[in-house]
Order: structure tokens, then C-alpha cells, then sequence
């Protein structure tokens, strides 16, 4: 079975809710919507879907900024989610590889991204596709979400 990556349409966000609530549940089916339409045209926003036997099965989701005294950006993995039964074969690396390949061709610098400290099966995962752990992240929340 050959993995499948492409990049996101709208008609695949209702089958990535239950991906997305696992980034803290704030995604549903009546808010998708317009935050799709809030990124279809910003080319900073980038997602895109791993398919297997047309399953979406997994995502990767990331935004562009431009880098402060460099000519370029780096770019930030927002996201990144693959089924629980489909773990272990190899898709999360070949959603990141595509998002590398991605960011290379934007003439991105670098990538980075976030994970929950409790994540530790993620974080031996970014370590073995060759990220590194070199800053804390810092969060406050200004007004909640509801």
C-alpha cells in the first residue's frame, strides 16, 4: 500500500477532526470552515494530507514567517497527526519529509516546531528525522478560548 501526499482540500477537513481535537479540541465541524477560507489564499499556510487506499490517514500543517535580519523564513510544523491504528509504518516520516521538501523549494532556512513535554513517543519521533531539541517554548494565554 503506497502512501499518497497532496496538499489539503476543503472537503478533507471534516475527516481531519478527529486529528485536529487532539491538538487541544478547539476544531469543529462548524469552525472549519472559515478557517479554511481564512488560509486558502495566505501561501504562508501550507497543509497537507497522507492518503492511504484514499484515506486521509494523517496530516501535516505549518506556517511561514520571514526571518529578522536574514534574507528568507523559516517556517514553524504546527501540526502533525497520523491515525492511531496507522502508526509505525513509516507516514509521519514521509509527511514530514514531503514538508521539508516543501519548505526547501520556498528557500526556507529552517524548520521547528513544538511538542508537549509529556509527548516523549513524538519527541524520540522528531529525533530520529533529525530534530533536535535546543529551546524551551513559552505560552500565555490572553483570551481563552470558549
Amino acid at each position: 500500500m503506497e502512501v499518497k501526499i497532496r496538499e489539503i482540500k476543503e472537503k478533507d477537513y471534516t475527516a481531519l477532526l478527529p486529528l485536529w481535537s487532539e491538538f487541544g479540541g478547539y476544531a469543529t465541524a462548524e469552525n472549519i470552515t472559515p478557517h479554511y477560507d481564512r488560509i486558502k489564499n495566505d501561501e504562508r499556510y501550507k497543509t497537507f494530507v497522507a492518503l492511504l487506499e484514499n484515506e486521509i490517514v494523517g496530516f501535516i500543517t505549518s506556517v511561514q514567517y520571514y526571518g529578522i535580519g536574514v534574507e528568507g523564513s523559516y517556517m514553524v510544523i504546527v501540526g502533525i497527526s497520523v491515525k492511531k491504528d496507522r502508526q509505525g509504518k513509516g507516514i509521519g516520516t514521509k509527511l514530514i519529509q514531503h514538508m521539508e521538501s516543501y519548505a526547501k523549494e520556498q528557500g526556507v532556512f529552517s524548520i521547528y516546531l513544538n511538542s508537549d513535554l509529556k509527548r516523549t513517543d513524538a519527541h524520540a519521533f522528531y529525533e530520529r528525522n533529525g530534530y533536535g531539541k535546543h529551546s524551551y517554548g513559552f505560552g500565555k494565554t490572553i483570551n481563552p478560548i470558549k
